[in-house]
């Protein structure tokens, strides 16, 4: 018989009859009736269809990332060598774009953060950072709490408590980290501090991206970032203590323990800041926080390591590196 000919039926023998399908032939089922009961007929189910396939999703546009990061690397180092305010400034438009960013992604969830007052109060603390100190960031973000409290309660919508929350995060997670960069950058030599402190930031996430992907093995945070390592954690420690230590002997005459000191928490709190925003972003169900930068995401997803890594680096600088 052929192989795709159909069996034919079995006779009839007193037991259960059977068949031999063929390849397409379903198997069928002799139902016999019981006398007065209408037989119900016995459909069976042709083949599944195979499974379409998964489309993959589309990654990161790989030389547009790499054009993006150059460019802005070339800017921001141009700018801190040539003229500081120039890059002060750019500074705050990063933080200005960052808190629409965040602010947009909170209303996604109906967190509606008053955007005026936390964008230009959080421009103001910047600038006030670096023209007068500290204290001058600290009475600045106290006063724009006030008033982010008060253009919701003139607002008048409901939820006036969950607006503000938003309105007091992003303001202290943006423009506040980053008025310690504007604090290292109104030093004496703040040019250097401020180049020392970017150059141990991309070490970290050079350092950790590739021993993540030569020796990455144990998850570091699955739930959160099921990408990052322990391994890959300490690439990103290792390499910038290396290089803290070398650019503080240099660039800043300071001892190379200093630098290392420097290094080792630039790489845990950069690694905490790339947790802290994923986490978030999970929570909000995105995948980054814009679109501004192609390849990058949004300016937010550039900031999140620096930002939390600023206050670290200002500190021990301070203590350990005087101006």
């Amino acid at each position: 018989m052929a192989p795709d000919e159909p069996a034919p039926d079995a006779p009839p023998t007193g037991g259960a009859p059977s068949a031999v399908p063929g390849r397409h032939a379903a198997p069928t089922t002799a139902v016999h009736p019981s006398p007065g009961v209408t037989p119900v007929p016995h459909v069976v189910p042709g083949p599944t269809p195979p499974a379409a396939p998964r489309r993959r999703s589309a990654g990161r546009d790989l030389p547009a990332a790499i054009g993006v990061g150059v460019g802005l690397g070339v800017l921001a180092l141009g700018s801190l060598l040539v003229v500081k305010d120039v890059f002060l400034a750019l500074v705050v438009v990063a933080v200005a774009v960052g808190c629409l960013e965040v602010s947009a992604a909170l209303a996604g969830r109906g967190l509606r953060a008053p955007r005026v007052p936390v964008v230009v109060g959080g421009s103001l603390l910047v600038v006030g950072a670096y023209v007068v100190g500290p204290e001058a960031a600290v009475v600045v973000h106290g006063l724009t709490v006030l008033v982010v409290v008060g253009w919701r309660v003139a607002e008048g919508r409901d939820g006036a408590v969950r607006d503000v929350a938003a309105g007091v995060l992003v303001l202290s997670w943006l423009p506040l980290l980053a008025a310690f960069a504007a604090l290292m950058l109104a030093e004496p030599d703040g040019e250097m501090r401020v180049l020392v402190f970017l150059a141990a930031v991309v070490a970290s996430d050079v350092g950790g991206y590739a021993a993540g992907v030569v020796w990455g093995r144990h998850p570091l945070a699955p739930s959160v970032s099921p990408k990052k390592s322990w391994e890959g954690l300490a690439g990103s420690v290792g390499l910038s203590i290396v290089v803290g230590a070398a650019l503080v002997a240099v660039l800043l005459d300071g001892p190379w323990w200093a630098g290392a000191v420097l290094g080792a928490l630039v790489g845990l709190t950069a690694t905490f800041g790339d947790l802290a925003e994923s986490m978030l972003k999970r929570d909000l169900g995105i995948k980054d926080m814009g679109t501004t930068l192609p390849g990058h995401g949004g300016v937010m997803d550039r900031l999140d390591s620096l930002l939390v890594t600023a206050p670290a680096a200002w500190l021990v600088l301070q203590l350990l590196v005087p101006a």
